[in-house]
């Protein structure tokens, strides 16, 4: 029907694309638009951010100034948060100053979230915070919360005890921010400090969130959990499980075992075999034809450990998968992950 060359049409494609996982469709249907406007040029840098592709989001910003298309508030939402997926700390921080003096744009909570992100997944913890206490705005709890992973990914206790304190007010029935801290204690050797926090988890009734894994055949989703046994195939799935887990120690697998803790070393690497997107990925390749693409969604961001099984599947299978957890996309292709191994 030739609807696509529509402005709002268009918009609504691009934004659907990415968000499905096909950001080479929403690149094409953003290209045959014939008129675009500030929203379609921001869903493009938006879907390029989210699928780790930072330096095509910003040559989109660039074609989009250009153009004579002023960016708003949102546009630089993306662009920062494009920034931050790619840890591009000097780009990031550049526009974020342009932002304000160039096109008279104030900060939001949003833009603050980003910087935060940015800086502190980057390892600038201390500038991360530093933001956080010059903000003209309150910080809310995505703010402290983006504050406190980063805390867990560098190990920082100190900053981490303080975004945790935060969170504990601001959203104290949140279990993922109890989890966060207990995991930053364990990875310091803090064990007193981890049963504290699961004690005082099970006291207030804080339950923590299961992790599971969706993925979509032939019209029909299947969930996983961790472990999970319900499903029809399960036997299947973990007969192959085993021969994959074969093949990938030939290729120089390690399990990843820091991302488990309070057990031992055989026990950790039996729990890192079962959870849910490895489960979902064999699936889709036991019940999809070779060589097609294998989508997955995860409720939860993919442990390291994961990370680097389904890098190597997708290698010894020569597929592409892709997983989608709550803050980006990732394209597993060959061995390699379009998230550069920074997420």
């Amino acid at each position: 029907m030739n609807l696509e060359k529509n402005l709002f049409v268009g918009t609504s494609m691009i934004d659907m694309y990415c968000k499905c996982g096909r950001v080479n469709l929403a690149r094409r249907a953003f290209d045959s638009m014939n008129v675009k406007n500030v929203k379609s040029w921001s869903a493009m840098i938006a879907g390029n951010g989210m699928h780790g592709q930072a330096k095509e989001a910003l040559s989109v910003l660039s074609d989009m100034i250009h153009t004579g298309i002023k960016p708003n508030s949102i546009s630089f939402i993306s662009v920062l948060s494009a920034c931050c997926h790619a840890g591009l700390v000097d780009e990031g921080w550049h526009w974020f100053c342009v932002m304000q003096h160039r096109f008279n744009i104030k900060p939001s909570v949003q833009h603050y979230g980003c910087m935060v992100d940015l800086l502190g997944r980057a390892g600038h913890l201390k500038r991360a915070y530093d933001l956080i206490s010059e903000m003209k705005v309150r910080p809310d709890f995505v703010i402290w919360c983006s504050l406190l992973a980063s805390c867990k990914i560098h190990k920082n206790v100190e900053l981490g005890e303080i975004s945790a304190q935060k969170l504990f007010e601001l959203d104290p029935n949140n279990s993922g921010y109890y989890t966060l801290l207990s995991n930053i204690y364990a990875d310091a050797g803090r064990w007193e400090d981890v049963k504290k926090m699961r004690l005082f988890m099970k006291n207030h009734g804080v339950v923590k969130s299961p992790g599971y894994s969706l993925v979509e055949l032939k019209g029909r989703v299947h969930v996983f959990l961790v472990g999970d046994r319900q499903h029809p195939q399960h036997e299947k799935i973990y007969a192959y499980l085993e021969e994959l887990s074969v093949k990938l120690l030939e290729v120089g697998y390690v399990p990843s075992v820091g991302s488990v803790h309070d057990v031992d070393r055989e026990e950790k690497e039996m729990l890192l075999q079962i959870h849910s997107e490895k489960l979902a990925v064999v699936f889709g390749i036991l019940n999809s034809d070779p060589g097609s693409t294998i989508q997955v969604i995860k409720n939860l961001r993919t442990c390291g450990d994961c990370h680097t099984t389904i890098k190597l599947i997708s290698k010894i299978k020569d597929r592409e998968i892709v997983i989608r957890d709550p803050k980006r996309f990732h394209h597993f292709r060959k061995g390699v992950c379009s998230c550069g191994d920074y997420w």
